[in-house]
């Protein structure tokens, strides 16, 4: 795994270990065509990354100018690899991270008045969570208007067209992947 494009472009990021089974990183490709939709900089937008798992996504968005990212995640390798990444690229005064589930997270980020103009969700698959992460980030108030919402799942979850006042602009497909993005009003 490698930062795509940025400030820290084709620097190695640590994975998880072969024999781990919680987490799951956004492979590469999926990450390069994502951001292509985003486009290239993110200019100082602050970005909350649940089951940020080896934190790739969130790290992805500061190298390409994001001003500050959440890092959520409760499993201890991921945490650790979180860490061990974001110190690797030199990003520890622009990320925070959360070890937390992500419902209490959630809860405590909207107690602090958190606003993030994009929000990456990777949930475990067998999960199918995409609903209750949708309306976990609305209704804690965490989604800056006309913020984007971007939830990875399997293909056989389906999506909603809409949800708690977020509307799916598009979806990708990649193998057994589906993303989905949700604009806000």
């Amino acid at each position: 795994m490698r930062i795509v494009a940025g400030t820290a472009k084709g620097r190695a990021l640590a994975g998880p270990k072969p024999t781990s089974r919680h987490i799951r990183p956004t492979a590469d490709r999926v990450r390069e065509t994502l951001f292509n939709m985003l486009g290239q900089f993110l200019d100082g937008q602050s970005v909350l990354d649940l089951y940020a798992g080896t934190g790739a996504l969130g790290l992805e968005a500061i190298s390409r100018g994001a001003g500050r990212a959440v890092l959520v995640d409760q499993d201890r390798e991921a945490q650790a690899l979180c860490r061990e990444n974001t110190n690797h690229l030199g990003f520890t005064s622009q990320v925070e991270l959360l070890a937390q589930p992500v419902a209490r997270a959630l809860d405590t980020l909207g107690k602090r008045g958190e606003r993030f103009e994009l929000i990456f969700a990777d949930p475990p698959y067998a999960a199918r969570v995409v609903e209750t992460v949708l309306e976990g980030v609305t209704g804690a108030g965490l989604v800056a208007p006309s913020g984007m919402v971007i939830v990875e799942h399997d293909k056989r979850e389906p999506a909603p067209e809409s949800h708690a006042g977020l509307t799916r602009e598009d979806q990708r497909r990649f193998g057994d992947t589906l993303v989905s993005f949700y604009r806000a009003p």
